[in-house]
C-alpha cells in the first residue's frame, strides 16, 4: 500500500465512489445491501494491490457488510414508504435470521478466504439459475411454510448471506417468490432483512478480524474504513432511486435484472477462487 502513487490512490476513491453509486441503487433496485457488487469490486482491487490473499475476501465481506448499515437502512425506509415490507413476516422472522447471521460469522471467522470466496460464488449462481429458469408463477407453496420449517428457513438466510457479505434480497428474495410472494413486496421485505444481517454480521467482522496480520490500512478488525467511508454516503443517498425504479418496471424485468447481475458475479468469484 506505501508504494502507492497519488494517481492509483485517485482512481482507487474513483472507482470505490462508483461502486457505491452502483451499489445503491441496486440495492434499492434488487432489496440487497449492495453486497453482489461490493464484495466482487473490493476483492479484486484489493488483489489489485497485493492486500494478503488470507485477508482478502475476509476484509470484502466485512467492509460490504458495514456499508449495508447505510444502503440498506436506506433501501428498506424506501420500500416501507412504499408499503412493500411485510412488517408482521419480520416480527416472527427476525430472531431466526439473527441467529443465523451469528452461526454463519462465526464460522466465515474460522474459515480460509478461498472457502468463503468459493461459497460466494456457488450460492450467488445457484440463486440466479433458480431466478431464470424457474417458471413465472411456479411457486412452491401458497405460503411460507409454518414452525419450525420457516425458521429453518430464516436461519439459512441469515448465515449464508452474512457469510457472502450480502443483504437479505440475494437469498430472501428468491426464497419469498417460492412461496408465492408479489416480486416487489419480497424485494421490499428483503431489503429490511439486510439490516438483521449487517448489524451483528459487522460486529462480527470486527471482532474475528482484530489484530490479524496482512489486513489493509486503516481497518477495523475486517472492516476497511477507508472503502467504508467512501462507498456508504454515495450508496445511501442512491439507493432510493433503485426503490424507485423498481415500482416503475415490469416484475419480470426485475427478475431478470436480478438475475443476471447473480449470474454474472457467480461464475466471476468462482473462477477467482480456483485458478
Amino acid at each position: 500500500m506505501e508504494d502507492l502513487s497519488l494517481l492509483s490512490l485517485g482512481l482507487l476513491a474513483g472507482a470505490l465512489l462508483a461502486t457505491g453509486l452502483v451499489a445503491g441503487i441496486i440495492a434499492g433496485l434488487l432489496g440487497v445491501g449492495g453486497g453482489i457488487v461490493i464484495v466482487p469490486v473490493l476483492f479484486y482491487m484489493f488483489t489489485a494491490l497485493k492486500i494478503d490473499s488470507s485477508v482478502l475476501m475476509h476484509v470484502a465481506v466485512g467492509t460490504s457488510l458495514a456499508t449495508i448499515l447505510g444502503t440498506g437502512a436506506s433501501s428498506a425506509r424506501a420500500h416501507y414508504k412504499r408499503g412493500s415490507v411485510d412488517m408482521e413476516l419480520l416480527k416472527r422472522w427476525w430472531w431466526a435470521i439473527a441467529l443465523g447471521v451469528i452461526a454463519g460469522g462465526t464460522l466465515a471467522g474460522n474459515i480460509s478466504g478461498g472457502a468463503l470466496t468459493l461459497v460466494f460464488g456457488v450460492v450467488a449462481l445457484a440463486v440466479s439459475a433458480n431466478m431464470l429458469f424457474r417458471k413465472n408463477g411456479s411457486a412452491l407453496a401458497e405460503s411460507l411454510p409454518g414452525s419450525p420449517l420457516k425458521e429453518v428457513l430464516g436461519f439459512l438466510i441469515g448465515g449464508i448471506s452474512v457469510m457472502m457479505g450480502i443483504g437479505g434480497g440475494t437469498l430472501g428474495v428468491p426464497t419469498l417468490s417460492l412461496f408465492n410472494y408479489p416480486i416487489h413486496k419480497a424485494v421490499g421485505t428483503a431489503a429490511a432483512i439486510g439490516l438483521i444481517i449487517a448489524v451483528p454480521g459487522t460486529l462480527l467482522s470486527i471482532y474475528f478480524g482484530w489484530g490479524v496480520e496482512g489486513r489493509p490500512p486503516l481497518s477495523l478488525g475486517y472492516v476497511n474504513l477507508i472503502g467504508l467511508l467512501l462507498i456508504i454516503p454515495v450508496s445511501t443517498l442512491t439507493a432510493p432511486l433503485g426503490a424507485k425504479i423498481a415500482h416503475a418496471i415490469d416484475a419480470s424485468k426485475l427478475k431478470l435484472v436480478f438475475a443476471l447481475f447473480l449470474g454474472i458475479t457467480g461464475v466471476r468469484m468462482i473462477y477467482g477462487a480456483l485458478f
